[in-house]
Protein backbone atom coordinates (compact mmCIF):
# COMPACT_ATOMS: atom_id res chain seq x y z
CA UNK A 1 0.00 0.00 0.00
CA UNK A 2 1.09 3.35 -0.76
CA UNK A 3 1.77 5.96 1.49
CA UNK A 4 0.99 8.83 -0.28
CA UNK A 5 -2.20 10.86 -0.65
CA UNK A 6 -4.28 9.96 -3.71
CA UNK A 7 -3.69 12.72 -6.51
CA UNK A 8 -7.22 14.24 -7.64
CA UNK A 9 -7.74 16.63 -10.74
CA UNK A 10 -6.50 19.81 -10.58
CA UNK A 11 -9.96 20.59 -11.82
CA UNK A 12 -11.60 19.31 -8.84
CA UNK A 13 -13.12 23.27 -7.69
CA UNK A 14 -16.84 22.46 -6.53
CA UNK A 15 -19.60 23.22 -9.55
CA UNK A 16 -21.98 23.65 -6.60
CA UNK A 17 -20.33 27.11 -4.28
CA UNK A 18 -24.45 27.77 -4.04
CA UNK A 19 -24.61 24.58 -2.22
CA UNK A 20 -22.03 25.65 0.69
CA UNK A 21 -24.03 28.79 1.31
CA UNK A 22 -28.08 27.25 0.88
CA UNK A 23 -26.70 23.90 3.04
CA UNK A 24 -23.35 23.79 4.78
CA UNK A 25 -23.98 27.38 5.80
CA UNK A 26 -27.55 27.66 6.64
CA UNK A 27 -27.87 24.10 8.10
CA UNK A 28 -24.60 23.23 9.74
CA UNK A 29 -21.52 23.63 8.29
CA UNK A 30 -20.22 21.47 11.36
CA UNK A 31 -18.77 22.50 14.31
CA UNK A 32 -18.17 20.38 16.65
CA UNK A 33 -18.14 22.13 15.10
CA UNK A 34 -19.15 24.15 12.35
CA UNK A 35 -17.95 27.53 11.50
CA UNK A 36 -20.68 30.78 9.95
CA UNK A 37 -20.81 32.19 6.96
CA UNK A 38 -23.23 34.26 5.08
CA UNK A 39 -26.27 35.05 7.55
CA UNK A 40 -29.16 33.08 7.10
CA UNK A 41 -32.00 31.72 9.39
CA UNK A 42 -30.24 29.29 10.32
CA UNK A 43 -26.89 29.97 12.05
CA UNK A 44 -23.74 27.84 10.69
CA UNK A 45 -22.04 26.07 13.38
CA UNK A 46 -18.95 27.64 14.53
CA UNK A 47 -16.87 30.49 13.94
CA UNK A 48 -16.21 33.57 16.11
CA UNK A 49 -17.27 37.32 14.27
CA UNK A 50 -13.40 37.47 14.42
CA UNK A 51 -12.03 37.32 10.90
CA UNK A 52 -10.26 34.31 9.88
CA UNK A 53 -6.58 34.26 8.69
CA UNK A 54 -6.48 33.63 5.13
CA UNK A 55 -5.60 30.23 3.89
CA UNK A 56 -2.58 31.46 2.43
CA UNK A 57 -1.27 32.47 5.88
CA UNK A 58 -2.23 29.22 7.36
CA UNK A 59 0.69 27.63 5.06
CA UNK A 60 4.85 27.58 6.17
CA UNK A 61 7.28 26.54 3.91
CA UNK A 62 7.70 23.42 3.69
CA UNK A 63 11.52 23.26 5.24
CA UNK A 64 10.04 24.31 8.50
CA UNK A 65 8.86 20.97 9.44
CA UNK A 66 6.28 20.04 12.49
CA UNK A 67 8.55 18.76 15.52
CA UNK A 68 9.39 14.95 15.56
CA UNK A 69 6.71 12.84 17.78
CA UNK A 70 7.21 13.09 21.36
CA UNK A 71 6.21 10.32 23.77
CA UNK A 72 5.95 10.84 27.94
CA UNK A 73 4.48 8.98 30.43
CA UNK A 74 1.90 10.05 32.31
CA UNK A 75 -0.27 8.65 35.64
CA UNK A 76 -3.64 10.72 36.30
CA UNK A 77 -5.99 9.16 39.72
CA UNK A 78 -9.58 8.81 39.11
CA UNK A 79 -12.36 7.78 41.61
CA UNK A 80 -11.24 4.33 42.45
CA UNK A 81 -8.49 3.85 40.00
CA UNK A 82 -5.18 5.37 38.83
CA UNK A 83 -4.67 5.45 34.59
CA UNK A 84 -1.41 4.53 33.57
CA UNK A 85 -0.50 5.65 29.84
CA UNK A 86 1.44 7.31 27.17
CA UNK A 87 0.82 10.71 25.10
CA UNK A 88 2.46 11.17 21.76
CA UNK A 89 2.45 14.34 19.93
CA UNK A 90 3.36 14.47 16.24
CA UNK A 91 2.30 14.66 12.69
CA UNK A 92 1.77 11.98 10.13
CA UNK A 93 2.99 13.52 6.66
CA UNK A 94 0.80 13.18 3.49
CA UNK A 95 2.63 13.28 0.25
CA UNK A 96 1.63 13.35 -3.73
CA UNK A 97 2.11 10.37 -6.27
CA UNK A 98 5.63 11.87 -6.78
CA UNK A 99 6.68 11.99 -2.78
CA UNK A 100 6.85 15.68 -2.34
CA UNK A 101 5.30 16.66 0.74
CA UNK A 102 1.23 17.92 0.69
CA UNK A 103 0.84 18.24 4.74
CA UNK A 104 1.73 17.30 8.01
CA UNK A 105 -1.52 16.03 9.83
CA UNK A 106 -1.15 16.48 13.89
CA UNK A 107 -2.13 14.37 15.93
CA UNK A 108 -2.48 13.17 19.85
CA UNK A 109 -2.43 9.52 21.11
CA UNK A 110 -3.24 8.21 24.28
CA UNK A 111 -2.53 4.40 24.60
CA UNK A 112 -2.41 2.25 28.20
CA UNK A 113 0.22 -0.52 28.57
CA UNK A 114 1.35 -2.16 25.19
CA UNK A 115 -1.19 -4.41 24.81
CA UNK A 116 -1.45 -4.31 20.84
CA UNK A 117 -4.97 -6.17 21.05
CA UNK A 118 -6.61 -3.06 22.60
CA UNK A 119 -8.89 -1.52 21.12
CA UNK A 120 -7.94 2.27 19.16
CA UNK A 121 -10.41 4.45 18.25
CA UNK A 122 -9.53 8.09 15.46
CA UNK A 123 -11.26 11.19 16.94
CA UNK A 124 -12.43 14.10 14.73
CA UNK A 125 -13.87 17.59 14.82
CA UNK A 126 -16.21 19.18 12.80
CA UNK A 127 -16.38 22.54 10.76
CA UNK A 128 -15.44 21.82 8.06
CA UNK A 129 -12.53 24.09 9.97
CA UNK A 130 -12.51 22.48 13.37
CA UNK A 131 -9.81 20.96 15.38
CA UNK A 132 -10.40 17.83 17.84
CA UNK A 133 -10.21 19.87 20.92
CA UNK A 134 -13.06 19.57 21.87
CA UNK A 135 -13.80 15.85 22.06
CA UNK A 136 -10.42 15.71 23.36
CA UNK A 137 -10.33 18.16 26.33
CA UNK A 138 -13.86 18.54 26.67
CA UNK A 139 -15.31 14.96 26.67
CA UNK A 140 -13.20 11.90 26.10
CA UNK A 141 -9.46 12.51 26.48
CA UNK A 142 -7.94 11.71 29.93
CA UNK A 143 -7.60 15.66 30.90
CA UNK A 144 -10.93 17.86 30.55
CA UNK A 145 -11.43 21.47 30.85
CA UNK A 146 -14.60 22.49 32.90
CA UNK A 147 -16.46 24.07 30.05
CA UNK A 148 -20.16 24.54 31.44
CA UNK A 149 -18.45 28.07 32.99
CA UNK A 150 -16.55 28.76 30.04
CA UNK A 151 -16.00 32.40 28.78
CA UNK A 152 -13.44 34.38 26.80
CA UNK A 153 -11.52 35.32 29.71
CA UNK A 154 -12.14 32.54 31.92
CA UNK A 155 -9.54 30.55 33.76
CA UNK A 156 -7.46 27.25 31.90
CA UNK A 157 -7.35 25.20 34.34
CA UNK A 158 -6.91 21.41 32.84
CA UNK A 159 -8.22 17.76 35.42
CA UNK A 160 -8.31 14.43 35.43
CA UNK A 161 -11.10 13.72 33.34
CA UNK A 162 -13.38 11.05 35.13
CA UNK A 163 -15.54 9.91 31.97
CA UNK A 164 -12.05 9.38 29.80
CA UNK A 165 -12.57 6.95 27.11
CA UNK A 166 -9.02 5.33 28.00
CA UNK A 167 -10.50 2.48 30.51
CA UNK A 168 -11.92 0.76 27.42
CA UNK A 169 -9.82 1.95 24.23
CA UNK A 170 -6.57 4.30 23.27
CA UNK A 171 -7.37 7.45 21.88
CA UNK A 172 -6.18 9.29 18.62
CA UNK A 173 -7.35 12.94 18.07
CA UNK A 174 -6.51 14.09 14.69
CA UNK A 175 -6.68 17.88 13.49
CA UNK A 176 -7.43 17.68 9.51
CA UNK A 177 -5.10 19.55 7.74
CA UNK A 178 -5.80 23.81 8.20
CA UNK A 179 -6.47 23.16 11.77
CA UNK A 180 -4.83 22.75 14.94
CA UNK A 181 -1.11 22.52 14.42
CA UNK A 182 -1.68 21.11 11.17
CA UNK A 183 -0.27 22.36 7.88
CA UNK A 184 -0.95 22.64 4.08
CA UNK A 185 2.40 22.37 2.23
CA UNK A 186 1.17 22.87 -1.21
CA UNK A 187 -0.45 25.81 -2.54
CA UNK A 188 -3.77 26.56 -4.18
CA UNK A 189 -4.31 23.01 -6.20
CA UNK A 190 -3.52 20.93 -2.61
CA UNK A 191 -5.41 22.77 -0.49
CA UNK A 192 -8.35 22.12 -2.85
CA UNK A 193 -7.87 18.57 -2.41
CA UNK A 194 -7.65 18.44 1.29
CA UNK A 195 -10.98 21.06 1.34
CA UNK A 196 -13.39 18.83 0.16
CA UNK A 197 -15.79 16.14 0.74
CA UNK A 198 -13.89 13.48 -0.98
CA UNK A 199 -10.33 14.98 -0.55
CA UNK A 200 -10.81 15.30 2.99
CA UNK A 201 -11.72 11.53 3.48
CA UNK A 202 -8.87 10.54 1.46
CA UNK A 203 -6.54 11.57 3.55
CA UNK A 204 -7.63 11.16 7.08
CA UNK A 205 -8.03 7.14 6.03
CA UNK A 206 -4.79 7.51 4.68
CA UNK A 207 -3.65 8.97 8.19
CA UNK A 208 -5.07 6.50 10.02
CA UNK A 209 -3.51 4.28 8.12
CA UNK A 210 -0.23 5.05 8.16
CA UNK A 211 -0.75 5.72 12.24
CA UNK A 212 -1.72 2.24 12.77
CA UNK A 213 1.00 0.89 10.64
CA UNK A 214 3.85 3.01 12.55
CA UNK A 215 2.13 1.94 15.82
CA UNK A 216 1.59 -1.53 15.30
CA UNK A 217 -1.53 -1.79 15.94
CA UNK A 218 -2.58 -3.76 12.77
CA UNK A 219 -4.39 -6.48 15.19
CA UNK A 220 -6.46 -4.40 16.97
CA UNK A 221 -10.08 -3.38 16.36
CA UNK A 222 -10.68 0.21 15.43
CA UNK A 223 -13.51 2.58 15.87
CA UNK A 224 -14.00 5.99 14.61
CA UNK A 225 -16.00 8.71 16.67
CA UNK A 226 -16.63 12.23 14.79
CA UNK A 227 -18.90 15.17 16.46
CA UNK A 228 -20.76 17.66 13.77
CA UNK A 229 -19.41 17.44 10.40
CA UNK A 230 -16.97 15.12 12.32
CA UNK A 231 -19.63 12.82 12.79
CA UNK A 232 -20.38 13.20 8.45
CA UNK A 233 -16.94 12.28 7.68
CA UNK A 234 -17.11 9.29 10.06
CA UNK A 235 -18.78 6.98 7.75
CA UNK A 236 -16.92 8.16 4.43
CA UNK A 237 -13.80 7.90 6.07
CA UNK A 238 -14.68 3.91 7.48
CA UNK A 239 -16.04 3.24 4.13
CA UNK A 240 -12.20 4.32 2.07
CA UNK A 241 -10.60 2.53 4.98
CA UNK A 242 -12.15 -0.62 4.00
CA UNK A 243 -11.70 -0.21 0.38
CA UNK A 244 -8.64 1.65 -0.56
CA UNK A 245 -6.76 1.53 2.37
CA UNK A 246 -7.54 -2.27 3.79
CA UNK A 247 -8.47 -1.14 7.31
CA UNK A 248 -11.46 -2.54 8.54
CA UNK A 249 -13.78 -0.70 11.24
CA UNK A 250 -15.49 -2.49 14.26
CA UNK A 251 -18.08 0.95 15.23
CA UNK A 252 -18.96 4.54 14.61
CA UNK A 253 -20.02 6.72 17.25
CA UNK A 254 -21.34 9.71 15.75
CA UNK A 255 -21.69 12.89 18.12
CA UNK A 256 -23.98 15.77 17.15
CA UNK A 257 -24.22 14.45 13.49
CA UNK A 258 -25.40 15.82 10.05
CA UNK A 259 -25.86 12.63 7.79
CA UNK A 260 -27.49 14.51 5.31
CA UNK A 261 -27.23 17.95 4.51
CA UNK A 262 -30.41 18.11 2.77
CA UNK A 263 -32.44 17.34 6.17
CA UNK A 264 -31.28 20.50 7.20
CA UNK A 265 -31.52 24.09 7.35
CA UNK A 266 -34.75 26.75 8.46
CA UNK A 267 -35.45 27.42 5.04
CA UNK A 268 -39.39 28.51 5.02
CA UNK A 269 -40.42 26.46 1.75
CA UNK A 270 -38.96 22.80 3.20
CA UNK A 271 -41.86 21.53 5.75
CA UNK A 272 -39.24 18.57 6.98
CA UNK A 273 -36.87 21.98 8.52
CA UNK A 274 -39.80 23.14 10.49
CA UNK A 275 -40.32 19.47 11.38
CA UNK A 276 -36.88 18.91 12.47
CA UNK A 277 -36.18 21.48 14.50
CA UNK A 278 -39.24 22.11 16.46
CA UNK A 279 -38.55 18.88 19.34
CA UNK A 280 -35.67 20.70 19.97
CA UNK A 281 -37.18 24.18 20.81
CA UNK A 282 -39.73 22.40 22.43
CA UNK A 283 -36.73 20.71 24.75
CA UNK A 284 -35.11 23.88 25.33
CA UNK A 285 -38.45 25.62 26.36
CA UNK A 286 -39.44 22.57 28.83
CA UNK A 287 -35.51 23.05 30.28
CA UNK A 288 -36.11 26.43 31.15
CA UNK A 289 -39.42 25.92 33.09
CA UNK A 290 -37.34 23.77 35.18
CA UNK A 291 -38.53 20.10 33.45
CA UNK A 292 -35.13 18.23 33.47
CA UNK A 293 -34.18 19.87 36.68
CA UNK A 294 -33.93 16.54 38.52
CA UNK A 295 -33.18 14.30 35.13
CA UNK A 296 -33.60 14.16 31.48
CA UNK A 297 -36.14 12.22 30.45
CA UNK A 298 -37.05 11.77 26.72
CA UNK A 299 -40.75 10.61 27.03
CA UNK A 300 -41.57 14.08 28.21
CA UNK A 301 -40.77 14.82 24.52
CA UNK A 302 -42.40 12.59 22.50
CA UNK A 303 -45.95 14.36 22.65
CA UNK A 304 -44.10 17.13 20.36
CA UNK A 305 -42.20 14.49 18.32
CA UNK A 306 -45.75 12.84 17.47
CA UNK A 307 -47.32 16.74 16.59
CA UNK A 308 -44.73 17.56 14.53
CA UNK A 309 -44.25 14.53 12.34
CA UNK A 310 -48.47 14.17 12.17
CA UNK A 311 -50.45 17.12 12.39
CA UNK A 312 -48.08 19.45 12.40
CA UNK A 313 -46.08 17.98 8.79
CA UNK A 314 -49.77 17.44 7.22
CA UNK A 315 -50.72 21.30 8.19
CA UNK A 316 -47.07 22.66 7.00
CA UNK A 317 -48.22 20.98 3.75
CA UNK A 318 -50.93 22.52 2.82
CA UNK A 319 -48.60 25.70 2.91
CA UNK A 320 -48.66 29.73 4.27
CA UNK A 321 -51.42 30.32 2.04
CA UNK A 322 -53.83 27.80 3.87
CA UNK A 323 -55.25 30.47 6.71
CA UNK A 324 -56.83 27.40 8.62
CA UNK A 325 -53.74 25.68 8.60
CA UNK A 326 -51.60 28.52 9.90
CA UNK A 327 -54.50 28.90 12.60
CA UNK A 328 -54.58 25.68 13.82
CA UNK A 329 -50.50 25.28 14.41
CA UNK A 330 -49.77 28.72 15.50
CA UNK A 331 -51.11 28.06 18.97
CA UNK A 332 -49.71 24.78 19.41
CA UNK A 333 -46.05 25.92 18.42
CA UNK A 334 -46.47 28.81 20.71
CA UNK A 335 -47.22 26.70 23.16
CA UNK A 336 -44.64 23.83 22.72
CA UNK A 337 -41.88 26.59 22.05
CA UNK A 338 -43.14 29.02 25.19
CA UNK A 339 -43.10 31.96 22.30
CA UNK A 340 -45.77 34.95 22.00
CA UNK A 341 -49.42 33.30 20.24
CA UNK A 342 -49.39 36.65 18.37
CA UNK A 343 -45.23 36.16 16.93
CA UNK A 344 -45.59 32.80 16.06
CA UNK A 345 -48.92 33.51 13.91
CA UNK A 346 -47.05 36.70 12.10
CA UNK A 347 -44.37 33.82 11.63
CA UNK A 348 -47.33 31.14 9.98
CA UNK A 349 -46.16 28.88 12.59
CA UNK A 350 -42.25 28.81 11.56
CA UNK A 351 -39.95 29.71 14.30
CA UNK A 352 -36.43 30.18 12.36
CA UNK A 353 -33.33 29.77 14.89
CA UNK A 354 -32.48 33.54 15.40
CA UNK A 355 -35.58 34.30 16.58
CA UNK A 356 -36.24 31.34 18.85
CA UNK A 357 -32.56 32.23 20.34
CA UNK A 358 -33.37 35.99 20.86
CA UNK A 359 -37.22 35.79 21.33
CA UNK A 360 -37.58 33.35 24.29
CA UNK A 361 -35.08 35.67 26.08
CA UNK A 362 -36.20 38.63 24.92
CA UNK A 363 -37.61 40.37 28.21
CA UNK A 364 -34.58 39.72 30.08
CA UNK A 365 -32.27 40.93 27.29
CA UNK A 366 -30.67 37.96 26.67
CA UNK A 367 -29.43 35.69 23.80
CA UNK A 368 -29.45 32.16 23.70
CA UNK A 369 -27.11 29.78 21.98
CA UNK A 370 -27.92 28.08 18.72
CA UNK A 371 -25.83 24.92 20.58
CA UNK A 372 -27.30 25.17 23.63
CA UNK A 373 -30.24 27.40 24.41
CA UNK A 374 -29.62 27.17 27.74
CA UNK A 375 -26.52 29.27 28.07
CA UNK A 376 -27.08 32.96 27.24
CA UNK A 377 -25.36 36.22 27.00
CA UNK A 378 -26.45 39.56 26.82
CA UNK A 379 -27.91 40.84 23.88
CA UNK A 380 -25.56 43.45 22.15
CA UNK A 381 -28.20 45.18 20.74
CA UNK A 382 -31.11 44.51 23.03
CA UNK A 383 -33.58 47.13 21.99
CA UNK A 384 -33.09 47.23 18.04
CA UNK A 385 -35.50 44.72 15.63
CA UNK A 386 -32.51 42.49 15.22
CA UNK A 387 -29.47 42.09 16.25
CA UNK A 388 -26.29 40.51 15.14
CA UNK A 389 -24.70 38.58 17.91
CA UNK A 390 -21.90 36.38 18.66
CA UNK A 391 -23.09 33.06 19.80
CA UNK A 392 -22.73 32.61 23.51
CA UNK A 393 -21.13 29.03 23.46
CA UNK A 394 -18.95 28.63 20.30
CA UNK A 395 -17.51 32.30 20.86
CA UNK A 396 -17.02 31.49 24.54
CA UNK A 397 -15.41 28.59 23.81
CA UNK A 398 -12.69 29.52 21.52
CA UNK A 399 -10.03 31.57 24.12
CA UNK A 400 -10.33 29.08 26.70
CA UNK A 401 -10.09 26.01 24.12
CA UNK A 402 -7.57 27.69 22.21
CA UNK A 403 -4.86 28.16 25.84
CA UNK A 404 -5.79 24.92 27.03
CA UNK A 405 -4.45 23.00 23.92
CA UNK A 406 -1.39 24.92 23.70
CA UNK A 407 -1.19 24.58 27.31
CA UNK A 408 -1.29 20.83 26.84
CA UNK A 409 1.39 20.01 23.97
CA UNK A 410 4.12 22.68 25.30
CA UNK A 411 3.89 22.03 28.91
CA UNK A 412 2.61 18.33 29.17
CA UNK A 413 3.19 16.79 26.26
CA UNK A 414 6.56 18.70 25.44
CA UNK A 415 5.58 18.87 21.87
CA UNK A 416 6.67 22.84 20.89
CA UNK A 417 5.08 24.46 17.77
CA UNK A 418 5.85 28.00 16.85
CA UNK A 419 2.90 28.70 14.93
CA UNK A 420 -0.93 29.41 16.26
CA UNK A 421 -3.13 26.76 17.18
CA UNK A 422 -6.14 26.80 14.73
CA UNK A 423 -9.18 25.72 16.81
CA UNK A 424 -11.92 27.04 14.10
CA UNK A 425 -11.29 28.05 10.67
CA UNK A 426 -13.77 29.55 9.10
CA UNK A 427 -12.07 30.16 5.67
CA UNK A 428 -11.87 26.63 5.96
CA UNK A 429 -15.52 26.13 5.24
CA UNK A 430 -16.19 28.67 2.95
CA UNK A 431 -13.57 27.07 0.54
CA UNK A 432 -15.13 24.04 1.06
CA UNK A 433 -15.85 21.76 -1.90
CA UNK A 434 -18.81 20.15 -1.38
CA UNK A 435 -18.85 17.81 -4.92
CA UNK A 436 -20.70 17.61 -7.82
CA UNK A 437 -24.18 16.77 -8.15
CA UNK A 438 -27.35 18.14 -7.66
CA UNK A 439 -28.21 16.72 -4.41
CA UNK A 440 -26.93 17.76 -1.27
CA UNK A 441 -24.34 15.79 0.20
CA UNK A 442 -25.10 12.82 2.88
CA UNK A 443 -23.82 9.61 4.24
CA UNK A 444 -26.62 7.58 4.88
CA UNK A 445 -25.64 5.45 1.35
CA UNK A 446 -22.23 5.28 3.18
CA UNK A 447 -23.44 4.05 6.85
CA UNK A 448 -25.54 1.58 4.93
CA UNK A 449 -23.13 0.26 3.26
CA UNK A 450 -21.05 0.14 6.23
CA UNK A 451 -23.41 -2.03 7.95
CA UNK A 452 -24.49 -4.24 5.45
CA UNK A 453 -21.00 -4.87 4.46
CA UNK A 454 -19.54 -6.19 8.23
CA UNK A 455 -22.35 -7.66 10.61
CA UNK A 456 -20.04 -6.73 13.38
CA UNK A 457 -19.72 -3.31 12.82
CA UNK A 458 -21.96 -0.95 14.89
CA UNK A 459 -22.85 2.53 14.66
CA UNK A 460 -23.92 4.86 17.80
CA UNK A 461 -25.75 8.52 16.89
CA UNK A 462 -25.65 10.65 19.87
CA UNK A 463 -27.76 13.95 20.61
CA UNK A 464 -28.49 16.54 22.90
CA UNK A 465 -32.15 17.28 22.76
CA UNK A 466 -31.80 21.21 22.52
CA UNK A 467 -29.18 21.39 20.27
CA UNK A 468 -30.85 23.86 17.36
CA UNK A 469 -27.84 23.36 15.31
CA UNK A 470 -27.94 19.51 13.96
CA UNK A 471 -31.45 18.50 15.59
CA UNK A 472 -31.60 15.36 17.19
CA UNK A 473 -35.48 14.71 15.64
CA UNK A 474 -34.08 14.94 11.62
CA UNK A 475 -31.67 12.33 12.40
CA UNK A 476 -34.45 10.33 14.37
CA UNK A 477 -36.61 10.44 11.12
CA UNK A 478 -33.39 9.41 9.00
CA UNK A 479 -32.05 6.68 11.11
CA UNK A 480 -36.35 5.27 11.10
CA UNK A 481 -35.91 4.52 6.93
CA UNK A 482 -32.72 2.33 7.65
CA UNK A 483 -33.50 -1.84 7.46
CA UNK A 484 -32.67 -3.75 10.05
CA UNK A 485 -29.44 -5.30 9.41
CA UNK A 486 -29.25 -8.32 11.33
CA UNK A 487 -30.17 -6.81 14.84
CA UNK A 488 -31.71 -3.32 15.35
CA UNK A 489 -29.12 -3.03 18.12
CA UNK A 490 -26.75 -2.55 15.43
CA UNK A 491 -27.61 1.02 15.47
CA UNK A 492 -29.06 3.49 18.21
CA UNK A 493 -30.20 7.08 19.18
CA UNK A 494 -29.40 8.08 22.01
CA UNK A 495 -30.48 11.58 22.95
CA UNK A 496 -29.23 13.50 26.21
CA UNK A 497 -29.84 16.77 27.96
CA UNK A 498 -28.13 19.68 26.50
CA UNK A 499 -27.40 21.01 23.37
CA UNK A 500 -24.51 20.54 20.40
CA UNK A 501 -21.56 20.05 22.80
CA UNK A 502 -23.75 18.08 25.46
CA UNK A 503 -20.90 16.96 27.17
CA UNK A 504 -20.08 20.03 28.55
CA UNK A 505 -22.18 18.91 31.27
CA UNK A 506 -21.39 16.11 33.90
CA UNK A 507 -24.86 13.66 33.86
CA UNK A 508 -24.45 13.37 29.90
CA UNK A 509 -20.88 13.06 29.26
CA UNK A 510 -21.59 9.98 31.75
CA UNK A 511 -24.18 8.39 29.85
CA UNK A 512 -22.00 9.19 26.77
CA UNK A 513 -19.41 7.18 27.93
CA UNK A 514 -21.76 4.13 29.58
CA UNK A 515 -23.15 4.18 26.22
CA UNK A 516 -20.34 4.00 24.07
CA UNK A 517 -18.74 1.49 26.32
CA UNK A 518 -22.19 -0.44 25.57
CA UNK A 519 -21.20 0.04 21.76
CA UNK A 520 -17.65 -1.34 22.16
CA UNK A 521 -18.69 -4.50 24.30
CA UNK A 522 -20.79 -5.15 21.41
CA UNK A 523 -18.77 -4.63 18.63
CA UNK A 524 -15.91 -6.84 20.15
CA UNK A 525 -18.03 -10.15 20.52
CA UNK A 526 -16.73 -12.67 18.86
CA UNK A 527 -18.76 -13.65 15.14
CA UNK A 528 -20.19 -16.48 16.97
CA UNK A 529 -21.70 -14.51 19.28
CA UNK A 530 -23.52 -12.12 17.44
CA UNK A 531 -27.25 -12.13 16.78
Amino acid sequence: MSDRFPVFPKNSLALLRGLVVALAVASLGGAALAQRGPRSEQPAPAQSGAPAKPAEAQSRPASQRLPAAVTTDHAIELAGRTLNFKATAGAIPLNDGEGNLQAEVAYIADVVGGDAQRPVTFVFNGGPGAASAYLNIGAMGPWRLPLDQAGPSSPVALQPNAETWLDFTDLVFIDPPGTGYSRIAGGDDVRRRFWSVEGDADALAVVIRKWTEQAGRQTSAKFIVGESYGGFRAPKIARKLQGSEGVGIRGLVLISPVIDFASFGSRRHAPMSWVAHLPSMTAAALEAKGAFDKKFDREVLREVERYASGEYLLDLLKGERDKSAVERISPRVAAFTGLDLELVRRLAGRVDNPTFQREFYRGRGLIGSAYDPAITALDPYPTSPTSHFPDPVLDGLRAPLSTAMTELYQHVLNWRVEQPYHLLQGDISGRWDWGRGRSGPEVVDDMRNVLASDRQTRILVAHGASDLVTPYFANQLLLDQLPVYGSAERVKLSVYGGGHMFYMRDAPRRSLREDAEALYRAALKPPADLE
